[in-house]
């Protein structure tokens, strides 16, 4: 055996091959970092770094460059807790004091929280198996994870979850006359190691939080993705402008905490009118004359 790998070498590769160390996925993705690449492996996925990650943060409360109006959040008295927090789940009741909400967006808004206040089980887009829309994506799963996958021309993310996808198209401009969609057009360009997306084209249908939170068809979102402590974390910082529902532009932040190792799952759900808890908003039209 050569003096460059000699018995010696090959015992030590041995032992650190059979601890785990040698080829560790974790280990390579730290020597081969790239603050511009969030899927530099296969089995690389993002998790919402705290027990209520299937709400925003306020600027104030993250690591953001930006401060300013923040987003909807349960009223003081009656913090929202989920499942599996030490404590007993509470379901969101939503604070109309925040100073972003038009007023029709107030009076839709208390009507979801009097379902709750009288005992109903409040809508939540995941658990219809709908579709959302942009920042609402970002906070549509608390624990499965997301998938980052870069091509040249495209960044695709997928939210395990029912498996909703984002196509972000890199370097182009918006298209002209886009139909309104639940997802709109979202079109990326790297500032530095900070992926800035901008979004529009979405329609109505969907919420901006699980608030139950509605914007327009105006509505304009710009995120900025970025890599800090380390790789460790991915942060999203993003603004809303929608002059159909808000009164003011307003920033919300969401956090990710890397992991290794985790493939994707297959997780399919599929949009029914059947359910244990029904709610106006998931009646789908149905007819009930066979069609043979």
């Amino acid at each position: 055996m050569s003096k460059v790998f000699s018995s010696e070498n090959f015992r030590v590769f041995v032992g650190l091959l059979c601890a785990g160390v040698a080829l560790s996925p974790t280990l390579a993705a730290e020597e081969n970092f790239d603050p511009r690449n969030f899927g530099p492996t296969g089995s690389t996925a993002w998790l919402t770094d705290r027990p209520t990650g299937d709400d925003f943060l306020a600027p104030e409360r993250a690591l953001s460059p930006l401060s300013g109006p923040g987003p909807v959040f349960s009223i003081p008295e009656r913090p929202y807790t989920p499942n599996g927090a030490g404590r007993q789940p509470t379901y969101r009741i939503a604070d109309l004091t925040n100073p972003i909400l038009q007023d029709w967006t107030k009076e839709r808004m208390k009507k979801a929280n009097d379902e709750v206040l009288a005992g109903k089980v409040p809508f939540i887009t995941r658990e219809k198996c709908m579709a959302t829309g942009v920042p609402g994506y970002l906070v549509y799963s608390r624990v499965q994870p997301y998938h980052f996958y870069h091509t040249p021309n495209k960044i695709t993310i997928v939210n395990e979850l029912n498996t909703q996808i984002r196509h972000i198209y890199m370097d182009v401009e918006h298209s002209r006359d886009l139909k309104p969609s639940w997802s709109g057009e979202s079109v990326g360009r790297w500032e530095g190691d900070e992926l800035v997306v901008d979004t529009i084209g979405m329609h109505d249908r969907s919420f901006v939080d699980n608030y139950r939170t509605p914007h327009t068809d105006k509505i304009h979102v710009v995120e900025r993705f970025k890599m800090i402590e380390d790789g460790k974390t991915l942060q999203v910082t993003f603004t809303v402008t929608d002059p159909g529902a808000f009164t003011m532009p307003w920033t919300g932040v969401q956090r990710f905490r890397r992991v290794e190792d985790r493939p994707m799952i297959e997780n399919l759900c599929e949009l029914s009118n059947d359910g244990f808890f029904e709610n106006e908003i998931t009646r789908f039209p149905q007819d009930d004359t066979p069609d043979f």
